[in-house]
């Protein structure tokens, strides 16, 4: 999966980081719809990034992707439950957001000596944008519109983060996903209960 498939500004690119595209793409799309089908494939995206993030030395990505994979799961039985009605979209309530802020502050902080240990490539944001990643999982699993704010600044932070180890694939697709929560955000809001 760490082969070269092809190179894109002059870097190469895996089958893990082309298969990551595809099935992030289809995820987040999935995602925007409100399709449960956004879980199989998100878990599916996962594998391909575990393996991804694992040979760039971005640990605590990787570490996520098994978090996310959980989380999939869970999110999967959770929308499976509820249908027909479904889960409605909602706003969170201050409570919510507090804790999920609180639940990244401390995530970050436990996240960054252990990156630094592990000599990861970039323990700051990889730790923030880990910690806030779990968050918005969360916010998405409850189907809370609130969400998308977080998707959206986790991905303005991973373009650059994934230019700089030259996984310039990865970055494109994040730049694709910056579109698609702003869209989902969108439609969300539209429906929002």
């Amino acid at each position: 999966m760490t082969k070269t498939v092809f190179e894109l500004f002059g870097e190469p690119v895996s089958w893990a980081e082309l298969f990551g595209f595809i099935t992030g793409i289809a995820c987040v799309a999935l995602a925007v719809a409100q399709r449960i089908e956004t879980f199989p494939v998100g878990i599916a995206n996962n594998v391909f990034f575990v393996i991804l993030f694992t040979d760039a030395r971005l640990y605590a990505d990787a570490a996520l992707q098994l978090v996310y994979i959980a989380l999939g799961v869970m999110g999967w039985i959770a929308w499976a439950k509820l249908k027909p009605q479904g889960l409605s979209v909602r706003r969170a309530g201050s409570r919510l957001l507090l804790a999920t802020a609180a639940g990244v502050g401390v995530a970050t902080l436990i996240l960054i000596p252990i990156l630094r240990a592990a000599h990861g490539a970039a323990p700051g944001w990889d730790a923030l944008t880990t910690s806030m990643s779990l968050g918005a999982q969360l916010l998405l699993n409850l189907k809370r519109l609130e969400t998308w704010y977080v998707w959206i600044a986790v991905d303005v932070i991973y373009v650059p983060l994934y230019f700089s180890r030259d996984l310039n694939l990865t970055a494109l697709v994040y730049i694709v996903f910056l579109a698609l929560c702003i869209q989902g955000w969108r439609q969300w809001r539209t429906v929002t209960v």
